[in-house]
């Protein structure tokens, strides 16, 4: 069953400086010669009942304005939007509040607006407010609040309404970390019961770890439509080749790859600048020998090799190791482990081996993503990504994983009035 459909979804604006031209846009959009802009231009694509779809595109590409539309918050120069079931949208920040309405009010207000009675919302109330943590002042007026506080109650209210489609714009940038991951887990939370989702975010891990389609936008049109893991891989090369673009005025010609260079890696994707290639990447125990699953405790070793094709004052070699969802588990690179690389030369190799022991992941197959890149931990600039060159199964655990990851607990020391003495139990030596 479809739940949301959108045909050539089309928004104009008129740029004159003339009032009564704009006006006669609003009435008539498609009389007169007026140089306008089009916001959004043919963008077609449905959404199946249940499904998380993605929204990716750079700033001014169209996605707050295709959401509005969809929204009904804006009318369409052209196309159509079918919306089928129970619609909550939180766009812009503490759109619907009154500001000199209290927090309280605006809950019982916002909540009616999308579709909840007087009794829904009471039924509901401790749980909205216990997700959005603002304490004393849900009884203060909104013009009271800070930015995350507005984000907190508005997000709070549309995941809480029993949404049937839920959009979600960038506004969850604005939160710190922890209200970030408690967003995250609630959409999960809404995806898994069978809400659709519509997800904006320039985290493009997110987008991954929740969308199974995705459409990129780009000055207004469609640029691509497909599975996530497809859009996004060439949504993030162009964005790094039109960086380049951008910085080519100031960086020398990149020459030809060697011809000797023989990719042994193959990834999913691969992105980068083209300054320097990864040209192999193997997960191994220290002996040499191909790790054939992934084992909790085992050492090994990753090594990276890679060439370049100009020369860089300060490479940076890395890895990430993600889940079938796409969500990173952990990741290091020379720079984060205080091994910073020397200068290197347009047509030399290097190679870098990783020594770690693997971790207790959850059962399940994993993926590690390699990459070369120059400059540091604040400011870098990727040469040469490639996704899931490694893809390793983890299998079922005696005892089960819980979360993502096992951290070894080496010791717990008890302290209270029955133990009398400190004591210390060290659960790997008892062998339990």
């Amino acid at each position: 069953m479809i739940a949301l459909q959108v045909h050539q979804l089309s928004k104009n604006y008129p740029l004159s400086e003339s009032q009564w031209s704009r006006l006669r846009h609003v009435f008539a959009p498609r009389l007169g010669k007026e140089k306008s802009l089009w916001a959004l231009r043919d963008v077609s694509f449905s959404v199946n009942k249940g499904e998380a779809f993605g929204v990716v595109g750079s700033n001014g590409s169209g996605k707050s304005t295709l959401l509005q539309l969809i929204a009904g918050i804006l009318r369409p120069t052209y196309g159509s939007v079918e919306v089928n079931g129970r619609l909550s949208a939180l766009l812009e920040l503490g759109s619907g509040f009154s500001p000199e309405f209290t927090g309280r009010q605006n809950v019982f207000l916002n909540a009616s607006i999308l579709g909840l009675s007087q009794e829904e919302t009471e039924a509901r109330f401790e749980t909205i407010t216990g997700f959005a943590a603002i304490g004393d002042f849900i009884d203060q007026p909104i013009r009271t609040y800070s930015t995350g506080m507005v984000l907190r109650l508005a997000f709070a209210v549309v995941a809480h309404v029993d949404p049937e489609i839920l959009i979600v714009d960038e506004a969850l940038a604005v939160g710190d970390i922890a209200f970030r991951q408690r967003c995250m887990r609630r959409i999960h939370e809404l995806r898994a019961g069978g809400t659709t989702i519509l997800f904006v975010s320039h985290e493009t891990g997110d987008v991954k770890a929740l969308c199974e389609r995705c459409v990129w936008l780009e000055k207004g049109g469609m640029r691509m439509l497909g599975t996530a893991d497809e859009v996004i891989a060439e949504y993030l090369r162009f964005t790094v080749q039109r960086e380049k673009a951008r910085d080519a005025e100031d960086r020398p010609v990149v020459s030809a790859p060697p011809r000797d260079v023989v990719r042994t890696v193959i990834g999913t994707h691969r992105y980068g600048t083209g300054r320097a290639e990864v040209c192999g990447a193997e997960l191994s125990t220290p002996d040499g020998a191909p790790l054939q699953a992934w084992r909790g405790g085992a050492q090994a070793v990753l090594r990276l090799t890679f060439r370049l094709r100009d020369a860089l004052q300060s490479p940076i070699a890395g890895f990430l190791v993600r889940n079938a969802k796409g969500e990173t588990i952990f990741g290091t690179n020379t720079a984060r482990e205080n091994y910073p690389m020397p200068q290197m030369s347009a047509g030399e190799s290097q190679t870098v081996d990783f020594h770690w022991t693997l971790p207790e992941l959850r059962a399940g197959r994993y993926f590690v993503s390699v990459a070369v890149s120059e400059g540091d931990l604040d400011s870098f600039e990727v040469c040469d990504y490639v996704e899931d060159a490694i893809e390793l199964e983890a299998p079922e655990l005696e005892r089960p994983v819980r979360g993502y990851l096992r951290l070894r607990c080496a010791s717990v020391t008890l302290q209270g009035p029955e133990s009398g003495e400190s004591g210390m139990r060290n659960p790997a030596a008892s062998g339990r």
